[in-house]
């Protein structure tokens, strides 16, 4: 490849198009931009397999930027390249409700594969996405007929490859030798406080090495040439992940080029003018030469039409070869439809959280074929594993079972990154109190409206013997309080199978089922109600026998059979009281008022929830009259089981005898 006048020319242009919009918003990073446009054009104009007139074609090479930071060179890319982006989106850069928001946001911006700012993360989803690609490869393509086959390429800087996750996910993908995965590092140095060497001082490709990585070096970012080979070269090696080192310079061209100056503020007018002499820019703010224009054009747009129209060829070939595996590809790609038959569980029967959601995990890979996730090393205690299914791995991408090691953070960003890629349903799994390992993808899920599906176990303090530091308090009402997150908790095997049908058929949400360790018995009419009551989050079980209830006890999980106990000793005793299961707060916070009031009605103002789990947030239901069975400010013990839940007053006797304070505390209800 040739340093023409050209390329040098288009790498200006996205240098200066995105330098032009951090000045007209007043806000931004430069640095990356000015420093990295070699490498991205390289990538894109020679390299990238892309169709930006079909952002979603299912063959495309995805590309991440988990430099994120440096989301306007990603614009600028956007934009040249042919995406739906226009110049007035370039311009509204930063601005309330624009489509170039400060960071990469999935599903807000056209051609955007991921969001990114949150250094590593990036870098963990790329991982998930070459994952994604190599089972899919295994279970579709046929000879001849490499119907799934792409690159991920990711863009990490120096902030990325410190963060823990990259550690994680670096390790994994070494690993599982994901030879399609292709990680160009902007290494220049300098972060956001000043040099790295202040904190960083790690050998970064012998890091890379040992992880078995193939590690390349650029010694010169602003070649276009040399970036190219090294690509060539990566591509080429099938059993390594690819770490190419190309040594850049942060703000290439400015006046502080070289220092953390450059790195998250506009250059300023005088700056501007500077870095404009220096690079021989002579134009106009957001103002673009045709002839680059056209280049972006001939080498982005037209030769990705021809690519995705010899795949779409190759494709039609395929389905009349292989007609219900084209069929069964293009349907993995979908939302799930919840004619799945899961086995239910009839009054008598008892088991625990964790062995139901195994049996309904292996009821589900048998009916669908792009099912498949792992745990963070806890399968014998997850029971998470498809019993018959093998260990995804270099020598069988087939597997169904992910083994994500102890690298719980890690885990979640591949699932997320999985998700993104399309053609699998995925989930991850782990003890209950490790979810805050996994919080910050959790939290990217939400955010990007992808159905992630995260399986916790161990989910309270009767987890017993392992004591405090496994026994989860305020999880589930932090959980609960992040938007756009499902958190079910189920009370026996019927509410588990509905949890299940939830998060498979979710387009939109990432949902976590919260499991028990213990034993569960199958309660009365959960076989009827149980998968219509989940879905609206909550419902009346157990009604009272009168038309209006004089109380209400409300519950979730495994407490609900204490409350359902509860409920018995106060019928004896005269008072006529109903039981609400709710596993799911924001489910039933979305029915409509009229539903809310069936099931809760404003007049019945004697209410006690039960959960062993931090009383915050339970006032929402009970009321300030109410009253709640719950742990406040501590954390479990180590114990038995059933000596720990009695010392934390989880009886049926405490939670009937808590209900009669409600009823010396308060008049009778109107």
């Amino acid at each position: 490849m040739q340093n023409n006048n050209l390329d040098q020319k288009s790498i200006n242009a996205l240098r200066f198009l995105s330098v032009d919009m951090i000045e007209k918003a007043n806000s931004g990073h430069p640095g990356l931009p000015l420093g990295v446009a070699p490498m991205v054009y390289t990538l894109w104009t020679k390299h990238l397999n892309i169709n930006p007139t079909d952002s979603h074609w299912l063959n495309r090479d995805r590309f991440i930027l988990s430099a994120g930071h440096g989301s306007a060179l990603l614009y600028s890319l956007l934009h040249l390249s042919g995406f739906n982006l226009t110049i007035e989106d370039l311009k509204q850069f930063r601005q309330l409700n624009s489509k170039t928001p400060g960071h990469p946001e999935y599903g807000v911006t056209d051609g955007v594969e991921a969001t990114t700012g949150p250094l590593g993360q990036g870098l963990g989803m790329a991982v998930g996405m070459a994952m994604a690609e190599s089972h899919l490869a295994a279970q579709y393509n046929k000879p001849g007929f490499n119907i799934m086959d792409h690159y991920t390429y990711a863009i990490a800087g120096d902030g990325d490859l410190m963060e823990g996750i990259s550690h994680e996910s670096a390790s994994l993908a070494g690993h599982l030798k994901l030879g399609k995965l292709i990680v160009l590092y902007d290494d220049n140095s300098v972060s956001l406080d000043g040099p790295t060497d202040m904190a960083f001082t790690d050998d970064t490709p012998k890091r890379f090495e040992a992880y078995n990585w193939q590690v390349l070096h650029v010694a010169n970012g602003n070649d276009p040439a040399e970036i190219s080979a090294a690509i060539e070269t990566a591509k080429q090696t099938a059993d390594q992940p690819t770490l190419i080192d190309v040594k850049t310079t942060i703000g290439f061209g400015a006046p502080n080029a070289g220092t953390n100056g450059v790195h998250g503020k506009p250059l300023g007018d005088e700056n501007m003018a500077a870095t404009r002499e220096k690079l021989g820019w002579d134009y106009k703010p957001f103002d673009i030469p045709d002839d680059v224009r056209q280049n972006f054009d001939t080498t982005v747009k037209q030769r990705g039409i021809v690519s995705e129209a010899q795949w779409q060829t190759l494709f039609d070939d395929y389905s009349g070869e292989y007609p219900e595996l084209a069929a069964q590809f293009l349907q993995s790609f979908k939302p799930v439809s919840c004619d799945l038959k899961l086995p239910v569980s009839h009054v008598g029967e008892s088991e625990s959280g964790r062995n139901t959601s195994q049996r309904i995990i292996g009821a589900i890979s048998e009916q669908l074929p792009s099912f498949w996730g792992g745990s963070a090393d806890l399968f014998s205690s997850n029971k998470t594993n498809v019993k018959t299914a093998n260990a995804y791995e270099p020598a069988d991408r087939l597997g169904k079972n992910v083994w994500f090691g102890v690298r719980e953070f890690a885990e979640a960003a591949a699932v997320n990154g999985m998700t993104l890629h399309g053609g699998v349903h995925a989930y991850a799994s782990t003890f209950f109190v490790f979810s805050d390992y996994m919080r910050a993808a959790i939290r990217l899920a939400a955010i990007q409206k992808i159905p992630s599906t995260f399986v916790f176990t161990h989910d309270s303090i009767a987890v017993g013997e392992d004591g405090p530091t496994h026994e989860p308090i305020e999880q589930l009402m932090s959980f609960r309080a992040m938007p756009n997150v499902n958190v079910i908790r189920p009370a026996d095997t019927n509410e588990a199978i509905a949890a299940w049908k939830i998060a498979l058929a979710a387009s939109e949400t990432p949902t976590m089922l919260v499991l028990t360790r213990q034993n569960l018995p199958t309660l009365p009419r959960t076989e009827e109600l149980a998968a219509q009551g989940v879905q609206r989050g909550g419902y009346v079980l157990s009604p009272a026998k009168g038309s209006t209830p004089e109380g209400i006890l409300i519950a979730t999980g495994s407490e609900v059979q204490l409350a359902i106990a509860a409920q018995k000793q106060l019928q004896e005793a005269g008072h006529d009281v109903s039981v609400v299961s709710l596993p799911s707060f924001e489910l039933f916070d979305a029915q409509p008022a009229e539903y809310r009031e069936q099931v809760l009605p404003s007049s019945v103002t004697r209410r006690v929830a039960v959960e062993m789990g931090t009383s915050y947030g339970w006032e929402h239901y009970v009321g300030l009259q109410g009253k709640i069975v719950g742990i406040n400010n501590r954390y479990g013990e180590s114990g038995n089981p059933d000596a720990i839940m009695k010392q934390f007053g989880f009886t049926a006797d405490n939670v009937a005898a808590t209900y009669l304070k409600t009823v010396s505390n308060q008049p009778a209800n109107a």
